[in-house]
């Protein structure tokens, strides 16, 4: 049922605790360089992530939230996490997620924008890890003061903010487990780390990819020769690494050949996929910076759709045994090594398939040749439950009356690893997975942005459902 909650004054309110307090704090995040522990080992003694916890604690500390609790929570050898508490009225339990960590700079930032380096370009700020997802902290609480500015009554509402998202949120199951009493059983799940389709409506994700992450290193040689006096005679480590590819994807269509990392996708799924290639239109796919000239795999909207979001799809992000173009002479290399990621369907078991590729990649390797794949991250992916009639117009009445547009559903491509775990933790509760990274966003990539107006409407949609949650028949 509707609510006496006013999304316009809402809207109002959000976007002057945006502008005042947390843009200038997102500066101040973005300028930490807390590169999440895959990416930084010697992430403790660096203090980075320390700072980063600091900045959140801090600013959130302030916020003039009746009833708020904070604690900054560190199990020995972990990375840390952000537990904030604010009481509500009834025994429902809301719980609201989102990390800290961030990924690496990454190369190819244009001029004048950099990863560590804030900058703001109108409705944009640029910078690693403000919209993946270092707003969410901020996002979260401001929401409840929305809600407390309105003296709207609420669940008890939890926060937890994690600082190993992009390392696959290896410490969270400890954590979840250790605050288990602290939690409690929401009914309720707000993640935003997830994307939109579009800056015009508020996005519901209904499905995430898992993962399979790993090294494949070839070795041929114990040393680099000239390659005018072995080539012909000694295969090339790099020839044969791509003979192995070739068992996992095909390369002229990027399907995957192994039928096992295939799943039946389900008809309300395909449905969906329909509806976000009518909506969205060639925005499926216009949305990524291609060179010029350069087109995508197909111009079929829907199998694009599926393929992001249902489909497994093989990935090469890192390469060794390869010197630079200015320093690389004729030699025979010893070995090629890449770094494999492999997006695999929602609902297929990480694991196993995981033992399906390495299996596939180090079966009878040609030429007698060393060839090793060494995993990595193994996640599962995430398919949501049915979605209760009450979240599904709550979620439509949050996104007209703050974005003017009605509520749209989608899978995502990437994978939240803690989605996965409340799911089979938490069966029974409801989930509203969204965020701010939609179109040439470039989570990951350079040239990472935020686009302010979206923080600033999906805060107050965030706290319109949450009134509604708990004013439901």
């Amino acid at each position: 049922m509707a609510t006496s909650f006013d999304p316009r004054q809402a809207l109002a309110s959000s976007e002057r605790i945006w502008e005042a307090e947390i843009v200038p704090a997102l500066f101040d995040y973005i300028r930490i360089p807390n590169k999440s522990p895959a990416y930084d080992p010697s992430w403790r003694e660096a203090g980075h992530m320390d700072r980063a916890v600091a900045l959140i604690e801090s600013w959130c500390r302030k916020q003039p939230i009746a009833g708020l609790a904070l604690e900054v929570v560190r199990l020995e050898k972990r990375t840390p996490v952000i537990l904030m508490e604010v009481p509500g009225s009834g025994p429902d339990t809301v719980l609201l997620y989102g990390h800290l960590d961030k990924q690496p700079e990454m190369n190819g930032w244009r001029a004048g924008l950099s990863p560590w380096e804030p900058v703001r370009e109108g409705d944009k700020l640029y910078g690693r890890g403000g919209a993946d997802d270092g707003y969410s902290s901020f996002a979260s609480l401001a929401a409840l003061r929305l809600l407390q500015e309105q003296r709207a009554p609420h669940a008890r509402c939890v926060v937890l903010i994690e600082a190993g998202e992009e390392s696959g949120s290896t410490d969270l199951p400890a954590y979840i487990e250790h605050l288990a009493g602290r939690i409690g059983k929401p009914s309720l799940v707000v993640c935003l780390d997830s994307g939109c389709g579009n800056y015009q409506q508020l996005w519901l994700t209904t499905s995430l990819r898992g993962i399979v992450a790993g090294d494949l290193r070839v070795e041929i040689l114990s040393e680099g020769v000239h390659s005018g006096d072995a080539s012909g005679i000694v295969p090339s480590s790099f020839r044969i690494l791509r003979q192995l590819l070739s068992r996992i994807d095909d390369e002229r269509s990027g399907t995957v050949r192994l039928q096992s990392l295939h799943v039946q996708v389900p008809p309300e799924r395909l449905e969906q996929a329909r509806a976000t290639a009518e909506v969205l239109g060639d925005e499926v796919f216009d949305k990524f910076p291609f060179s010029p000239g350069a087109q995508p795999l197909t111009h079929d909207r829907v199998e694009l759709v599926l393929n992001r979001t249902w489909r497994p799809a093989l990935s090469i992000t890192g390469v060794e045994g390869l010197p630079p173009l200015g320093s690389a002479g004729n030699v025979l290399r010893p070995f090629t090594a890449v770094k494999i990621s492999l997006r695999i369907p929602p609902t297929l078991d990480p694991v196993k398939a995981a033992r399906t590729v390495k299996e596939a990649l180090e079966r009878d390797p040609p030429y007698g040749a060393r060839v090793t794949f060494t995993g990595e991250t193994s996640a599962a992916g995430w398919d949501a439950p049915p979605l209760a009639p009450w979240l599904a117009q709550a979620v439509d009445r949050a996104s007209r009356g703050c974005f003017g547009s009605p509520s749209m559903a989608m899978g995502e491509g990437g994978t939240i690893p803690f989605m996965g775990m409340l799911g089979a933790k938490f069966p029974q509760a409801q989930f509203m997975i969204t965020g701010v990274l939609g179109p040439g966003s470039n989570a990951h990539g350079p040239n990472e942005f935020l686009h302010l107006p979206t923080g600033i409407k999906l805060t107050a949609a965030v706290a319109s459902v949450i009134a509604e949650q708990f004013s439901r028949v």
